[in-house]
């Protein structure tokens, strides 16, 4: 019988995830016996493998010799399992059957993870560049059902370390450690008024220093084009505090409309307020208010599949007015 033949069993529990034993044999091999033993043919058995009757030979005595024991018994009517052989086999059901199960088994994790994004963007990227970037993710895999989170890049990093979004897309120039970032698009900071503002009726740029010096209405920290607009100007004067803090573009944008008080903004956020005349544009001295865009993901973690297709579709220029 079979069983006689297995190790007796012991209390002591494998050692799973250690060195395998010098004599275990390739599942594709043990896959390949099972064929012999299913059609008694080695040669149908090597097309079903889509190999050669040579290969699939040679793969039986490779085997035989690592296990050391004779498996076929081969004669002109065909091949077929020698008693070891059969036991062998038994054995190697399980083997096979676990590979095959785990194989299925991970599939189906691929396929739920991949048929799902999870999103986090900062405020200008999610409203003005991740709808075109989606879209053109929907043509290539219109499967795919995404979540969209939208935060400040500060929250957006720690959402991406905490392993709660598998992408991220921040505007902040620093980023905690732990994160790997690729460059999507470039953006220019906008300083705007309203028409009556008293800066409109300056002939010369705005300094640098005056406007590191002038209250602003901005959003909270954390924010992306805040941390970036205050780095830029901390190299040329000390920056005061803001004149308000609001929690959205949108806010912001008829807070300055209203003349409460100047803002810097995203030119893509207020491109349709300058071309109405709604807002003002400022020119500054001394000082180029430009940023970069970046997508952010696990150190450690490759982009593959999915989330691999979002990055492409983000870097090839999917935002007419800021290509890559």
């Amino acid at each position: 019988m079979t069983e006689s033949l297995l190790p007796e069993a012991t209390d002591e529990p494998p050692r799973l995830g250690g060195p395998l034993p010098a004599r275990t044999p390739e599942i594709g091999a043990l896959n390949l016996l099972l064929g012999v033993a299913r059609f008694g043919s080695l040669g149908r058995a090597a097309k079903e493998h889509g190999i050669s009757q040579p290969a699939a030979g040679s793969r039986i005595r490779h085997l035989e010799g690592l296990l050391g024991l004779p498996l076929i018994e081969r004669s002109a009517h065909g091949s077929k399992l020698t008693a070891e052989g059969a036991v062998v086999a038994d054995w190697a059901k399980r083997v096979v059957s676990a590979a095959i199960s785990l194989d299925a088994g991970v599939a189906a994790l691929r396929a739920k993870h991949e048929g799902r994004l999870r999103i986090a963007a900062s405020m200008t990227t999610a409203e003005y560049l991740v709808p075109h970037w989606l879209a053109e993710l929907h043509g290539r895999r219109p499967d795919t059902t995404v979540a969209l989170r939208v935060a400040n890049s500060t929250e957006v990093a720690r959402l991406v370390l905490t392993d709660r979004a598998d992408l991220g897309f921040v505007e902040s120039p620093d980023l905690p450690a732990g994160l790997h970032e690729r460059t999507v698009a470039r953006d220019r900071l906008a300083v705007v008024v309203a028409p009556g503002h008293p800066w409109t009726r300056r002939r010369r740029p705005i300094p640098a220093s005056e406007l590191a010096g002038t209250p602003l209405v901005q959003r909270e920290p954390g924010s992306g084009t805040r941390d970036t607009l205050e780095a830029m100007l901390a190299l040329y004067a000390p920056i005061v505090g803001p004149l308000v803090e609001l929690s959205s573009t949108t806010a912001i944008k008829a807070a300055v409309e209203e003349g409460l008080g100047p803002a810097v903004l995203s030119s893509l956020a207020v491109a349709e307020e300058l071309a109405d005349g709604r807002l003002r544009a400022i020119e500054i001295d001394g000082v180029e208010l430009n940023r970069k865009l970046r997508v952010i993901w696990p150190a450690g973690r490759r982009l593959t599949g999915l989330l691999r297709d979002v990055v492409a579709v983000a870097m090839g220029g999917a935002n007419p007015q800021h290509p890559g």
